[in-house]
């Protein structure tokens, strides 16, 4: 049987296109002996996926021109030579960007779809729900009576984020791209308070919205948003660094008053998630629950066809484009 991938076609300089991306008709083995045939049903698509596109070193290996991508994806057993994973049984696994994925039982995991849609996992249940855990959680330290603020709270870890801390008792701020996400970050999310950022104006912006400083800054953005959260701090605030997406396609330099950590005496660690695997089931164990009973909303936006994948992923960097996690259903 063939199926079908998409690969590396070139690196790209600056913001991804389609060009960089290529739609090939591959050959799909038949599973040996310990392994597993899934279709694919969801895949993810990630900001982070832009730093693999470089051949640099990072904490993830990059990806290989003329190689099929990879990322998360759920999807259903097929084919088995596994019998813990009969077919029919639904996986979450990080070999997406295909139809078809063929491999050893140990890289899928199965998912338990009655709790919630299969496609959660790959986003509130999934990676970014756990990156938002562990941000505000065990990085930040996030408690009640704090005020949060959280970049990017639209897309997909933030969105989960904002709804944490507003779950732990803490007051809110968030931003976003378009009024539209701004809306559903009020009305649906929550968000106490909700920015729409304008360029060279955000620090003044910011420090309307958080009168008495902030405690806590969820970075999924870096930049001007950044700089703006370290003028604003309380002393001790503590900073989660995720993502800082405004500087993926150009480098910014900055933050210009960096400065202002040391008096401040601020807390601001990078974290990567693969570094908190062991505390998946913690996560779980809060998250599961949550959303079963639709206290913990899934923003998802969907995109439909394998074909489409390229374009969804460059859409990623275009500000506003879509709200919570975007996810291509197969």
């Amino acid at each position: 049987m063939t199926g079908r991938e998409i690969t590396l076609a070139s690196r790209p300089s600056g913001t991804p296109g389609e060009e960089n991306f290529a739609l090939v008709e591959v050959d799909v083995a038949e599973p040996a002996a310990g392994e597993v045939r899934v279709r694919n049903t969801f895949m993810s698509v990630d900001p982070y996926m832009r730093g693999r596109m470089n051949d640099v070193k990072s904490y993830v290996a990059p990806f290989a021109v003329g190689a099929v991508l990879d990322g998360g994806a759920v999807g259903v057993v097929e084919a088995s030579n596994e019998p813990m994973l009969p077919p029919g049984t639904t996986v979450l696994h990080g070999l997406g960007f295909r139809d078809y994925a063929v491999g050893p039982a140990k890289l899928f995991r199965p998912i338990d779809a009655t709790v919630a849609p299969a496609s959660a996992y790959l986003g509130v249940l999934g990676m970014p729900g756990l990156t938002a855990w562990v941000g505000l959680r065990v990085i930040a330290e996030c408690k009640a009576g704090d005020t949060v603020f959280v970049s990017s709270a639209a897309g997909a870890v933030g969105s989960v984020a904002i709804q944490l801390a507003k779950r732990t008792g803490a007051r809110t701020i968030g931003t976003t791209r378009s009024a539209k996400s701004a809306g559903v970050l009020r009305d649906v999310l929550g968000a106490d308070t909700v920015i729409v950022p304008e360029e060279g104006r955000f620090a003044s912006q910011l420090r309307a919205a958080a009168p008495d400083g902030i405690d806590v800054y969820f970075d999924n953005v870096g930049g001007e948003q950044l700089e703006a959260a370290i003028g604003v701090a309380n002393d001790f605030a503590r900073f989660a660094l995720c993502g800082m997406i405004a500087n993926y396609n150009t480098p910014i330099p900055g933050p210009r008053n960096i400065v202002q950590a040391v008096g401040k005496r601020l807390k601001l660690q990078g974290f990567i998630v693969t570094d908190h695997h062991a505390r998946l089931g913690e996560f779980l164990a809060e998250a599961g629950p949550a959303v079963g009973s639709g206290e913990l909303k899934a923003l998802e936006t969907f995109v439909d066809g394998l074909e489409q994948a390229p374009a969804a992923l460059c859409s990623l960097f275009a500000p506003g484009a879509h709200v919570g996690k975007l996810i291509v259903r197969l």
